[in-house]
């Protein structure tokens, strides 16, 4: 957009900048003030803010796994699986020696009442554990004591971490109650300064007004044309530039106009990106609410096998049980190894067939040079599950579902197919357009929608799920990866910052 300066009038050389110096300077001076002490503001907010993140940081990483570390420590120790002093990270000492140094440094920083009251509760209950863990590991040296054992773990060691759980809870909830008090003190300094700043720009305009009557003819035609390009930009085309060629102050103004919109247009790129990452998150979370009744049946089974006399059976099944949900969790981990992978739908596929030993048979052929490669959690499990549910259960007979994984130009390619009841075309057109959908959104497939929402959302469109079925054969679901090998810092961080 470009405007020619009207040839018929002389041209004005910067009488703006003369008459408005002085303006220019009384204006300046407070607003400069204002500015930094609002830079001072929030830098003070930004570092309080910092500090109760790095502690809810601190204080989640171990309400997500102390107490199932602790308990399930104790318990190997117990049943003669580990011992005490071992020096690794599952040792309880070391747990109680980590959580105490970690609260303690907490609680140095911790300025808020309630959350320092709680964290002084969360070390004593520590003390206590410690304590507790004394007496046991005395009676475990001194032998003979399975039951008395037993019964200490029960009411001493699960009552503690489940105390010390709690204390976390408490202490980040406080932690996060401060959040909002830092968010409406700075919204209530924020209301003051606009007003300041209303004041300053009402006063700014009039004298304005005063100083440049004389020359307002000079201006209205660029005026307008600012006009113009504004209105462009307030409907939203951030790509519209003014360009003067008058010697005066307009220049400068049209200069800003084309700065703002580009700033803008970045601003847009950004709010684009945060919303592809909240939609991420809720795809992530969606994630976590596939199938809860799985294991509220696996422990009925562990139940039945107990009560049948069949511990072994049931020793097994527990362990594969701590295996599926110690990978399903991996400390909040989006991302995994395949070699994790291949191991939790082992897991699930074992449990499974102790509940479906008269129909399930499983074989998992996954190339071991894709140990190494990165996978989204939880990408192979949900396929797997629609084949036991939806295949082979509803097959007369016992049904074979077999997962093969292979890397083929670049690109990891899964199969999880199955010989069940299979499907007929107008069943298959439908799944398929359910699979296309956002997840939350199905009204079938939840699973196999959320894993190729989530593939989709991190690879791009080209990657993703893909479905064959014929009536009384079976299904064959495929996955298509790119061949990422796994960084462990690099991918932690991405899970962190999700």
């Amino acid at each position: 957009m470009k405007n020619k300066p009207d040839n018929n009038k002389p041209r004005v050389k910067k009488p703006l900048k003369r008459r408005l110096i002085i303006l220019a300077a009384m204006i300046t001076v407070p607003f400069v003030l204002i500015i930094l002490y609002m830079i001072f503001s929030l830098i003070n907010y930004s570092d309080a803010y910092n500090t109760i993140v790095s502690n809810l940081t601190v204080a989640n990483s171990y309400n997500l796994t102390f107490k199932e570390q602790m308990d399930e420590s104790v318990y190997r120790i117990i049943v003669g699986r580990d011992a005490f002093g071992s020096g690794d990270e599952t040792d309880p000492y070391v747990l109680v020696a980590n959580i105490r140094k970690d609260f303690t440094e907490l609680k140095t920083i911790t300025t808020e009442v309630n959350s320092r009251t709680w964290l002084e509760t969360l070390l004593r209950n520590v003390d206590t554990l410690e304590n507790r863990l004394g007496d046991i590991r005395k009676s475990v040296e001194a032998g003979g004591n399975y039951d008395e054992d037993v019964e200490m773990l029960d009411s001493n060691i699960y009552s503690l971490t489940e105390l010390i759980q709690d204390n976390i809870q408490y202490y980040i909830y406080y932690q996060t109650k401060t959040i909002e008090v830092i968010n409406k003190g700075l919204l209530k300094e924020m209301e003051d300064l606009l007003v300041l700043l209303g004041v300053l720009l009402l006063l700014g305009i009039l004298c304005t007004v005063l100083t440049t009557d004389k020359i307002a003819r000079s201006i209205v035609q660029p005026i307008d044309a600012l006009s113009s390009a504004t209105k462009e930009i307030a409907e939203g085309n951030f790509s519209v530039r003014t360009s003067f060629n008058l010697e005066d102050e307009i220049t400068l103004l049209s200069e800003s106009v084309d700065d703002m919109a580009a700033h803008l247009e970045i601003q847009m790129e950004q709010i684009r990106e945060d919303e592809k990452k909240m939609r991420m998150a809720e795809a992530r979370l969606l994630q976590e609410q596939i199938n809860p009744h799985f294991l509220y049946n696996t422990l009925d089974t562990i139940v039945w096998l107990i009560e049948d006399g069949k511990s072994q059976e049931a020793e097994d099944m527990v362990v594969s049980l701590s295996k599926f949900f110690r990978i399903s969790l991996s400390h909040g981990k989006e991302w995994i190894t395949i070699r994790e992978e291949a191991q939790h739908i082992r897991s699930y596929l074992e449990i499974q067939s102790v509940r479906y030993s008269d129909i399930l048979c499983y074989y998992i052929d996954i190339d071991d040079s894709l140990n190494n490669y990165k996978i989204l959690k939880m990408t192979l499990q949900p396929l797997v599950e629609n084949a036991l549910y939806h295949g082979i259960k509803n097959k007369r007979g016992s049904g074979l579902i077999r997962i093969t994984g292979r890397i083929e130009d670049e690109l990891i390619r899964f199969e999880v197919s199955d010989d069940g009841v299979g499907m007929d075309e107008e069943t298959l057109d439908h799944i398929r357009k359910e699979l296309n959908k956002p997840a939350k959104d199905t009204d079938t497939g939840f699973g196999m929608a959320n894993v190729n929402e989530r593939i989709k959302m991190n690879f791009g469109d080209r990657y993703g799920i893909s479905i064959e079925s014929e009536l009384g054969k079976g299904t064959t679901v495929s996955v298509v990866l790119p061949a990422i090998l796994f960084n462990h810092e690099e991918d932690t961080n991405a899970d962190k910052e999700i």
